[in-house]
């Protein structure tokens, strides 16, 4: 073993590892007895240690992005500096030019970033820019170390040539001359940077040394020990070592690099760690230097030695295996479950394979799953092509796609030489990523990628130009991934011994030397994490370039690709004719001029019949050891692979924000919580798969399975019988066969989905299985695999059960039959009820046991009925057991909060109302919302009728539970009064006893009733949203001090018109004040820190949107990448669902760690899952934590945080209330004053600052429990989905439009307040008792 244990340990990372040794001593609680009736209170866990609530370090505030048209302000007399091209595309062209050997543009360009970061660095020094930070995170060490590869290889391609000539050997000494000095440059002091521990170089590590070293043995003696006359003078390679300290990187990192395990050409061939030692001691020997490392050198040749030995021996133990797998009867595999079956045969077990090789070896089987996708398309391409050529039959579709494709390649070969209509050379930005796949990879996924597309974003005949053109360009780069992926996937990293204790370790305590593994572990990962094999990865491209690269292979495609099209004339004579394939012309599209791209309708009509079948790619799958420990935001989870933590979408503020909470220890609650989630071993109920296999073998629909041949099934709609001659119902009946093809499409799909599940399923019968999880923004936990898991729907929780059973005990049965209930629906009434029930079904219960598929199939009624047939399973087997309490079960049972987000609203205010409709309260049955607002809204619609209400007519005793429960449950989550009325039309239309062209207009009428009675039930919900509402549009709007400067400019572009510019008077236009910058400086976004130290940053931004002119048209795309102002109202909106899914998030986490090494805990956001025998031990758990998380005073602890966060923002208002202070900016600096009084200017209290701040976005459409006033119509109803959306939102600007003429903030004469001083208090609290929550039966229930 290497000597590893004498590495230092970094400071910041004691918190993960105090948290990883310590050990579970709290003894668990004693179930508390619940009953029908209310029993005594469960008690709180004295033993269980509380979580450590607020109690992370506070972090210094991080500044929000600069607009990308004001990078330099400092005041508003320094110039604008030029345009740069972002650094961003420039480092993703300086990948693609090095990976395709255009290594003079690669300098270029690497010069320009060096430029540019002086220069900011420069402003920075002057106080003019912000801190661009090191020069070493702009350029990391894996550009280096591509650079150093790229010289080396131009001297490998000498190789050959330079035994006979000697211009080619000086040429190949000179590469390696400039390897050599560009190695020398990174030891500049610009590559330094400042650690925790000490100064470190930040551009040279173990992957650069390596690149190195192995470049210059492939080179052969002559490069790596010259002789002193060698005409071009270089270095000998073992000059290297006297600088590794400084580098601070051992030489045994070094030889462990995955650079020697990639033997392609691409990555300079195959040598060996043993070369190496050996060229070191050639070159070296005999020096007085050299002498220190003889020893080092020989021990480390002993070590490599004995480690090849044994990966041999694994090697061939691996060898031995062979998965066979089963398909299903009746039913031919698929190219796609072929593919999967082959990825998974990972999972065959021997007894000479550990279970974490078996993982590694699952994980590394993903990566070529592209790479068979490719190769199966092009194989049947060519087959269908010989076919076509032989006068064979085969598939249409395939036949052309096969002319297609060698016609395409063909034309990409000449516009890559330079000599087609389309010259790459013309494509000068987007060139060298043109050159990084072969033409005829380019080409399939085109065409494929292309076909996919069709009928998609509302072009039934097509799609759109600009989604195409980003989609085939990321397609490309995606490939490109996928190539460097697989590459990596050969690497022979030493994980063994530490991947082993991972998937060994058990549940027991943590004693010292578990510690000193854990300190060793994360010194290791550290280093891999800074140039292991996530740095390997090339950095994204953008929309922009995508957009250029898919423009030109579609256009390319578009003049190469033909159909033949025939038509047999009235005389009977057929007439056959050549059409381009793909066209490109513009269509309006509800009011909008887009360009799409047709596909010939002969293409399309074959489409219907002969559909593509793609390969799908198994990147995340189940794991069949625990997931490997969190220990930073991008390392944990898979074994061999790096996974964020939070699910950002290339957010680069939310990682930023993650990056500094996981650098300071403040996400060790969030990291452990994470790991107890993916500690939970699953298992396939096998007896349940065997029946979901036998409906699927069928092929007939059966509950949620659609059928077999649901593609090609032919399309039974009603035609009108004015169709012939009624344009309208002409249009009715295509409408209907449109819907129809849409709902074949769709049925076609969830069966491909189901047959996906099916076979992971089976690959993992008889495994134990885990699932790694992570966090999305708001801190929700999810499983990261995608297909299978149990946040799944209905079939995917049939089928999994927990891998460790326990006994049920008299509790666990009573809990078991309860379940069975719930799943069936019943789960209204009170705990005795539903025990009862289930007893007074037995005899269903056992019919649905024995005889599933030819019985009663009383289970196929439940709501999930999948779930049901399980707990059927659990129960029987448990009653027919000798002793049922003794059964040992493995069934999931669930406990699900009761409208979980008003839950946490009336925590938060102390709603006593609004407590016991959501079953804070305790009571005698469960209080449920949802009967609760329908039986509100249908008293107002009673005493609507006595005054005669057309509308509440209609309506009277029809509004049920059903057609309020989803508006009830989404008002909370920030659902809008068009989103409430949409709602409850379909609900409303799924009954099918109001009238079709009444609909409207009772939707209208009912969902202002529904959210009235919302509000009435939980006004002190109100109170909170419209705080946490104002509060983020107050941060939105907010602009840190230093912006200031840049924010009072005059906005040249929006300046306003004159009598003299447009010939006539404006109104207003002598008084109107020009406007500023000051909307593009509100760059600000919300951004909080869970009760347990997770950051949480809103993402929402303007569509910041960039004209791309690309040889098929000029597009507009939406960037993230560049910054952009943000959306002030989007911001305000959102800012309450997302502030209680950050509450209930952290219940769940703090649950999850109350219930480490007590019990299996398992979770889909409010519903908690665990053993029966187990559900009140938990159920005294989530009540504590709930208490504990309310009891702190949350929002006040939010609004300081707020203070702290934004303490030097400021806000521009148009009044100042007065007694406050405000600022001015005199033009050259803020002058402070204090608030007017009425006499000067008319006086403004608070409630102008809010009301005037959202008149400049418009009113935020119905916050929580609010609707508007007046609902008017500017056109005749339709009764379509998409004219409604388009109706409503005229009625919104006619609100609107009223405000548009009048003053706001963003004028010249604007004052600045500070945010902290018109920060709204917190509403006042209720009286509710929060320990009454322990007495609540059916809190969670």
């Amino acid at each position: 073993m290497l000597r590893l244990s004498r590495l230092p340990i970094p400071r910041g990372r004691l918190p993960a590892l105090r948290r990883l040794a310590s050990t579970a001593t709290s003894a668990s609680p004693s179930p508390s007895p619940y009953s029908s009736t209310p029993p005594t209170p469960p008690p709180p866990s004295p033993l269980r240690p509380r979580t450590s609530l607020y109690s992370q370090p506070t972090l210094p505030p991080i500044a929000a992005p600069l607009p990308v048209d004001g990078l330099f302000f400092s005041s508003p007399h320094l110039a604008q500096p030029p345009r740069e091209q972002p650094v961003h595309e420039q480092l993703a062209v300086l990948d693609a030019c090095l990976n395709s050997g255009e290594i003079t543009r690669a300098e270029e360009v690497a010069s320009r970033i060096n430029q540019a970061w002086a220069r900011r660095k420069n402003a920075y020094k002057q106080e003019a820019a912000p801190d661009p930070g090191s020069l070493a995170e702009l350029l990391p060490p894996r550009v280096h170390a591509d650079f150093l590869r790229a010289y080396l290889q131009k001297a490998l391609a000498l190789n050959t040539a330079a035994e006979t000539s000697e211009s080619a050997r000086h040429d190949k000494t000179v590469w390696i001359a400039k390897a050599w000095a560009y190695f020398d440059t990174l030891t500049d002091s610009a590559w330094w940077v400042r650690t925790r521990r000490a100064e470190r170089n930040g551009a040279i590590d173990k992957d650069v040394l390596a690149v190195l070293l192995k470049g210059l043995v492939r080179a052969g003696p002559e490069c790596y020990n010259p002789p002193s006359d060698s005409r071009v003078r270089i270095r000998r390679i073992s000059t290297v070592l006297s600088r590794l300290d400084e580098f601070d990187v051992p030489l045994a990192h070094v030889l462990r690099s995955d650079v020697f395990s990639l033997d392609s050409q691409v990555y300079l061939g195959s040598v060996s760690p043993e070369e190496v030692l050996n060229a070191l001691e050639e070159s070296g020997s005999g020096g007085e230097v050299f002498r220190e490392w003889e020893g080092v050198i020989s021990s480390l040749r002993d070590e490599l030695r004995g480690e090849q030995d044994r990966r041999e021996a694994q090697t061939k133990a691996v060898g031995a295996l062979e998965l066979d797998p089963t398909r299903s009867k009746d039913l031919e595999a698929t190219v796609s479950l072929q593919n999967l079956r082959e990825n998974l045969s990972a999972l065959a077990t021997s007894s000479h394979v550990s279970p974490a090789d078996r993982q590694r070896a699952l994980e590394a089987s993903s990566y070529d799953a592209a790479q068979q996708l490719y190769l199966h398309e092009v194989a049947e391409l060519t087959k269908a092509g010989k076919n076509k050529e032989r006068g064979m039959q085969g598939t249409w579709l395939q036949g052309v796609m096969w002319d297609w494709m060698r016609k395409l390649r063909e034309r990409l070969d000449l516009d890559k030489a330079g000599t087609g209509p389309g010259n790459w050379s013309k494509e000068t930005e987007v060139l060298p990523m043109l050159r990084v796949l072969g033409t005829d990879k380019m080409a399939l996924i085109t065409i494929v990628e292309l076909l996919r597309l069709s009928g998609a974003g509302g072009v039934s005949d097509g799609m759109k130009s600009t989604r195409a053109i980003i989609h085939i360009g990321r397609a490309i780069e995606t490939e490109y991934r996928t190539e460097k992926l697989a590459g990596f996937a050969e690497k022979k990293a030493e994980f063994t011994k530490e991947l082993d204790r991972l998937a060994d370790n058990a549940t027991g305590a943590r004693g010292p030397s578990a510690a000193v593994d854990f300190m060793w572990k994360k010194e290791r990962q550290a280093r891999e994490v800074d140039g292991g094999m996530r740095e390997q990865l090339p950095p994204d491209w953008t929309q922009g370039q995508r957009a250029k690269i898919g423009a030109v292979l579609i256009s390319a495609l578009s003049d190469v690709a033909t159909v033949e099209r025939s038509v047999v004339l009235a005389d009977g004579t057929r007439h056959t004719e050549t059409q381009p394939a793909f066209s490109h012309a513009y269509q309006y599209v509800r009011g909008q001029k887009l360009g799409i791209i047709r596909v010939n309708s002969e293409v399309a009509e074959r489409m219907e019949t002969d559909p593509l079948r793609m390969t799908l790619h198994p990147r995340f799958l189940p794991m069949v050891v625990k997931p490997k420990t969190w220990t930073s935001y991008n390392h944990g989870s898979y074994l061999s692979r790096d996974t964020y933590v939070m699910r950002t979408k290339d957010n680069g503020e939310q990682v930023e924000h993650l990056k500094q909470a996981s650098d300071s220890g403040n996400l060790d609650h969030i990291f452990e919580g994470l790991d107890v989630l993916g500690s939970v071993a699953w298992k396939i109920n096998r007896p349940m798969f065997d029946i979901i296999s036998e409906v699927w073998n069928t092929g007939e629909p059966f509950a949620d399975i659609p059928q077999r041949d649901s593609l090609t099934q032919s399309i039974d709609v009603e035609k009108p019988a004015e169709a012939e001659t009624d344009p309208r119902a002409r249009d009715t009946y295509r409408q209907r066969i449109k819907k129809a093809l849409q709902e074949r499409r769709s049925a076609h799909s969830n069966r491909c989905d189901v047959n996906y599940k099916l076979e992971i399923a089976r690959a993992f019968l008889g495994e134990k299985f885990f699932f790694p999880h992570n966090l999305d923004f708001r801190g929700r936990a999810y499983p990261i695999p995608p297909n299978l898991s149990h946040i799944g729907n209905d079939l995917c929780r049939g089928i999994l059960m927990f891998a460790d059973a326990k006994p049920l005990g008299d509790r666990g049965l009573r809990w078991l039959k309860i379940h069975l209930a719930n799943m069936t629906g019943f789960d209204k009434a009170s705990f005795d009820e539903r025990e009862a029930f289930a007893m007074e079904h037995l005899e269903d219960v056992y019919d649905s046991v024995d005889h599933p598929l030819d019985g009663k199939r009383w289970w196929l009624k439940a709501e999930d009925p999948w779930q049901c047939l399980a707990t059927c399973m659990e129960l029987a087997a448990a009653l027919r057991s000798p002793v049922p309490t003794e059964f040992m079960s493995s069934l999931p049972v669930h406990q699900d909060g009761t409208c979980n987000g008003l839950q946490h609203y009336a925590a938060l205010g102390g709603d006593l109302a609004g407590a016991h409709q959501v079953n804070l309260d305790g009571g005698d049955r469960p209080a449920d919302v949802y009967s609760g607002v329908a039986r509100m809204a249908n008293a107002v619609i009673d005493k609507d009728v006595l005054d005669g209400n057309e509308y509440a007519i209609i309506l009277q005793g029809k509004v049920t539970r059903k057609v309020v429960k989803q508006t009830v449950m989404t008002t909370v989550y920030g659902v809008t009064f068009i989103g409430a009325k949409k709602q409850i039309a379909k609900q409303l239309k799924e009954r099918g006893d109001i009238p079709i062209e009444k609909l409207y207009m009772c939707s209208l009428y009912l969902s202002r009733i529904v959210l009235d009675s919302i509000g009435d039930v939980f006004a002190g919900a109100t109170a909170i949203q419209t705080w946490l509402n104002r509060s983020a549009r107050l941060i939105a709007k907010s602009i840190p001090v230093s912006r200031i400067p840049a924010a009072v400019m005059l906005d040249k572009i929006n300046k306003p018109k004159t009598p003299a510019m447009t010939g006539r008077p404006t109104k207003n236009s002598i008084k109107k004040v020009p406007s500023t910058r000051i909307p593009k400086e509100q760059m600000v976004s919300v951004a909080w820190t869970t009760p347990l130290g997770l950051p949480v940053v809103q993402p929402y931004r303007k569509e910041k949107k960039r004209q791309v002119a690309t040889t098929l048209q000029t597009v507009y795309i939406t960037d993230p990448s560049i910054p952009a102002e943000v959306d002030a109202r989007a911001q305000a909106t959102a800012f309450p669902p997302n502030f209680i899914h950050s509450l209930d998030a952290t219940h769940m986490m703090m649950t999850a760690l109350a219930c480490k090494d007590k019990l299996a805990f398992a979770s889909v956001h409010d519903s908690y899952w665990t053993h029966a025998c187990s559900v009140d031990e938990m159920s005294t758990i989530l009540r504590d934590t709930f208490i504990e998380l309310h009891s702190q005073d949350i929002l006040e602890k939010l609004r300081a945080e707020f203070v702290h966060r934004y303490q030097d923002n400021l806000v521009p208002v148009s009044k100042v209330p007065a007694g406050i202070s405000f600022s001015v900016h005199d033009g050259e600096k803020l002058v402070s004053q204090t608030g007017l009084s009425s006499k000067v200017e008319p006086a403004a209290d608070l409630e102008d600052v809010y009301s005037n701040l959202e008149r400049e976005d418009g009113d935020v459409l119905t916050p929580l429990f609010k609707n508007p006033p007046k609902v008017r119509r500017a056109s005749a109803p339709s009764w379509d989905d998409e004219g409604d959306d388009v109706g409503m939102k005229e009625e919104q600007e006619d609100e609107q439009s009223k405000f548009t003429n009048q003053s706001t903030s963003n004028k010249a004469n604007a004052k600045f307040v500070k945010l902290s001083d018109i920060l709204p208090p917190v509403p006042s609290r209720g009286t509710f008792d929060l320990e009454k929550i322990r007495d609540s039966l059916y809190f969670f229930s």
